[in-house]
């Protein structure tokens, strides 16, 4: 059963607000809907009472609402009404303003976490007035900013808090089948304009466009007439789950169902091992097959027989069992006892700035969100700040300032919640002595028995701690006495080359700074253990080569020169010694350039700008997606050899042959949710991100107004000569024949993280229908006979505006497409192996 008998439910009072695809927008708010017995008596609960929510207290409260205070600074201080929707995925607020009804409300599986009490900036600056007991923040997935509220009462924040937590848990619980229902029940609740639980064509032509999906007039209306058993003009209870069943039906699926089922229509628990032997899963036995027939069957008789039919085959292959992305590779599986570096290190710039740099707000939960998303390296930009205070900002621009000691409180309090591993600070110091013995103290009271202070005693001093070593540990990257001297005396910056590069454009009220930091205190300078901030001057070992303990940093333009005229050296340079790239200063508007270029060369710390997103943070994102999203990665072979031969701008002949087909997918996501007749034309674009000679896209064909079930069944096919280095990217968009393609979603992975497996003879790839509120589609590419690689891969893409572009350049120079900087939503997108 697809979604269970649509039960039943009382008309919804008019004065109550919409779902979230409905939210009026006016000021004025509609009475709680609640009975005199305090009893919750709103239609559309089945949802709730699925997740084992409606007689929650907690939850209970949240559906009635509450008015909580909005605080955004000193004076902004605004009572806001803020309810939980039946839907139990969604919040509707209050606005002063009425917008699109999609911004009156979020949702919950877009929020990272929910603090208690003054546990963000905003509130710790503005909350002074309201009792930390009273005060609850929360922060989103994404670039969305903190939602800082205070409660009338202590107890109604905290029912808030734990009302959130229960959802979030209960949500992240839900098996495939819950979600597929809870999905199916939130789009007829929506389009069931009257809530009297049928649906007339007229409805059913609004679900289709809810759905995405242009479907003829007389086509729909037949389909909807060979439903109509009662012939009364409405579907309900089993005629509206058998146009669904009609509406969901995938060919595709059932030629493999059937091609391994036969003639009974059911999969046997042999037949079942023989379809898993086929795709060459490791380690099937008979076992196994029951034991996923046990997970995933739907029909109790059937698993009672252990077989299964078409649904619960269609639930397995939608399951994290079935992903594209080996299950293996989401947890810690590399070895984590090499030196440093070893590792690809996942590393933020100017990790302060949330815009930007010009003029943007600097913040520590910058910080926070960097981590959140695994960063292991993030940059301090100190400077001197008033009553002896250091500040962190970027230096003569407008970007506000703040305290170099609230920056390191964070670290301390967020940096290794997400990763056990070490964190590095990188410091770009222009404080003079007094305060760069301040910096000190912060980092040695602050931080404690975290902050790495002197040599491991075990260690090699021939080369790096590892990860392992230095799990819960903090590193400073900093200017060392009397090692990081010039031989005019000058103490080198860590970032002396991009401050050549903005030497013409410097102030003359600099000139005192410069000065003061031309000198180094020798309690900062002690800190700097295992990171010694150096320019880089030769590549060769011998006299005056670099050693294990020193960092240099580049820019993209001296790193990029660097892999043109002295490719494998610097490969062998790289796979001892730390190297960390960044971006041109000229890039005003905090863009990134591409990563892959620096991860070909072996650089461990390649930083981009987390706040701006792109088609470099995707890759980025993707790097750092295995091991457990850790932030370190162990660099294939080639780029850690001492002796390595590997040049990436010669990387020798093809040696892979990665074929993908892709057939069909389903429940793509509408750009214009607000415009019920925009419908998508979607094409997928393959990309491979390697060395410069693997690099590649290739694209289908685009599918005129069809985002429910578009098929192209199109064969695209790469040549790879380095595919330990290959990123994947899996694109879709929406075609426009007179402006850049829409969005839609992407995915991004590394080719070796693939499940391995054999192709079906000929193969038969497709994209598969996954039903979790946003849209999920499913790709299954097969491999050529020469491509040692997996076979299968899968999207789930939520929604992105229209109008925001996917620039995703190939530019060696790294700076296409900064003058075009999108804003993308979040987008998540979930591969599937099958």
């Amino acid at each position: 059963m697809l979604c269970g008998h649509w039960r039943r439910r009382c008309r919804r009072p008019p004065e109550e607000p919409p779902v979230p695809a409905q939210v009026s927008g006016t000021l004025a708010l509609p009475p709680s809907p609640a009975s005199p017995d305090g009893g919750i008596k709103r239609p559309g609960l089945r949802a709730l009472k699925k997740m084992g929510l409606t007689e929650d207290e907690d939850v209970r409260a949240m559906l009635r609402g509450s008015r909580l205070c909005k605080i955004r600074s000193r004076t902004w201080h605004k009572e806001r009404m803020y309810r939980l929707q039946e839907d139990g995925l969604s919040v509707w607020f209050q606005r002063r303003i009425p917008r699109a009804p999609s911004q009156h409300i979020f949702f919950v599986q877009h929020i990272e976490a929910v603090r208690e009490g003054h546990q963000s900036e905003g509130l710790r600056r503005y909350g002074g007035a309201f009792a930390p007991a009273r005060c609850l923040t929360i922060a989103f997935k994404g670039r969305r900013k903190n939602l800082d509220l205070a409660a009338p009462t202590a107890e109604e924040a905290q029912r808030w808090v734990r009302g959130l937590a229960k959802l979030r848990a209960r949500l992240d619980a839900m098996s495939q089948r819950e979600r597929l229902d809870h999905w199916i029940h939130s789009y007829l609740h929506r389009a069931d304009s009257n809530q009297d639980s049928k649906m007339s064509f007229k409805e059913i032509k609004s679900l289709l466009r809810m759905v995405n999906v242009d479907m003829n007039d007389m086509y729909a209306y037949r389909l909807f007439k060979e439903c109509d058993h009662s012939n009364n003009e409405r579907l309900e209870g089993a005629e509206i789950e058998e146009f669904l069943r009609r509406l969901l039906k995938r060919p595709e699926l059932e030629e493999i169902f059937s091609r391994y089922s036969g003639e009974d229509r059911v999969l046997s628990a042999p037949e079942l091992l023989e379809f898993l032997e086929d795709q060459g899963e490791d380690g099937t036995t008979l076992a196994r097959a029951q034991q996923l027939i046990q997970t995933y069957e739907l029909n109790e008789t059937a698993k009672q027989h252990e077989l299964m039919t078409l649904d619960g085959f269609m639930m397995y292959l939608l399951s994290p069992e079935g992903a594209a992305l080996d299950m293996a590779h989401t947890c810690v599986f590399q070895d984590m006892g090499q030196p440093l570096a070893h590792y690809f290190i996942s590393s933020s710039h100017n990790t302060y700035l949330t815009d930007s740099q010009i003029g943007g707000p600097s913040s520590t939960e910058a910080y926070v969100r960097a981590f959140a998303q695994g960063c292991r390296c993030v940059e301090l930009d100190c400077w001197e700040g008033p009553g002896g205070e250091p500040v962190i900002y970027h230096g003569h621009t407008l970007t506000s300032k703040i305290l170099f000691r609230d920056v390191i409180q964070a670290v301390r309090d967020h940096a290794f919640v997400l990763s056990p591993y070490p964190v590095i600070l990188s410091l770009e110091n222009h404080c003079g002595l007094e305060q760069q013995a301040a910096m000190a103290r912060h980092l040695r009271t602050i931080l404690g028995d975290m902050l790495v202070t002197q040599a491991l005693d075990s260690q090699n001093p021939e080369e790096l701690p590892s990860p392992e070593q230095l799990k819960g540990r903090v590193l400073v990257k900093g200017k060392k006495l009397p090692a990081a001297r010039n031989d005019d005396g000058r103490i080198l910056s860590d970032r002396e080359d991009e401050e050549e590069e903005w030497e013409e454009e410097e102030a003359e009220e600099a000139t005192e700074q410069r000065r003061q930091a031309k000198q180094i205190s020798p309690e900062l300078s002690a800190l700097a253990v295992y990171c010694w901030a150096t320019r880089l001057r030769t590549l060769h070992h011998g006299p005056g080569a670099p050693q294990p303990y020193q960092v240099s940093s580049l820019s993209e333009r001296k790193a990029k020169k660097l892999i043109r005229e002295a490719g494998n050296s610097f490969v062998r340079h790289n796979a001892h010694q730390l190297t960390r790239v960044y971006p041109l200063g000229l890039r005003m508007n905090s863009a990134n350039y591409n990563p892959q270029e620096m991860w070909n060369s072996g650089c461990q710390l390649v930083a981009l700008n987390f706040q701006t997103p792109g088609y470099e943070m995707d890759l980025n994102e993707g790097r750092f997606l295995i091991n457990g999203r850790c932030g370190y990665v162990l660099k294939p072979a080639c780029l850690r050899q001492p002796d390595t031969t590997f040049d990436p701008e010669c990387p020798g002949p093809p040696r892979t042959t990665l074929t993908v087909q892709v057939l069909t997918a389903q429940q793509l996501p509408k750009l214009n949710a607000e415009k019920p007749s925009s419908i998508v034309d979607p094409l997928v674009r393959i990309e491979i991100h390697g060395v410069p000679a693997d690099c590649a896209r290739k694209e289908t064909s685009y599918v005129l107004n069809n985002g429910f079930n578009p098929h192209w069944g199109q064969t695209l096919q790469f040549q790879l000569r380095a595919p330990e280095l290959v990123l994947v990217r899996f694109v879709v968009e929406d075609y426009d024949t007179t402006s850049p393609n829409d969005f839609v979603g992407q995915f991004t992975l590394p080719l070796n993280s693939l499940k391995q497996g054999r192709s079906w003879g000929q193969g038969s790839d497709a994209w598969l229908l996954s039903l979790q509120g946003t849209a999920t589609s499913t790709c299954f590419p097969r491999m050529g006979p020469h491509c040692p690689q997996p076979r299968s891969l899968s999207t789930s893409a939520s929604s992105t505006p229209e109008g925001q572009k996917d620039h995703s350049g190939f530019c060696r120079d790294g700076v296409h497409g900064q003058m075009e900087l999108i804003q993308r939503q979040e987008v998540k997108v979930v591969f599937r192996r099958w």
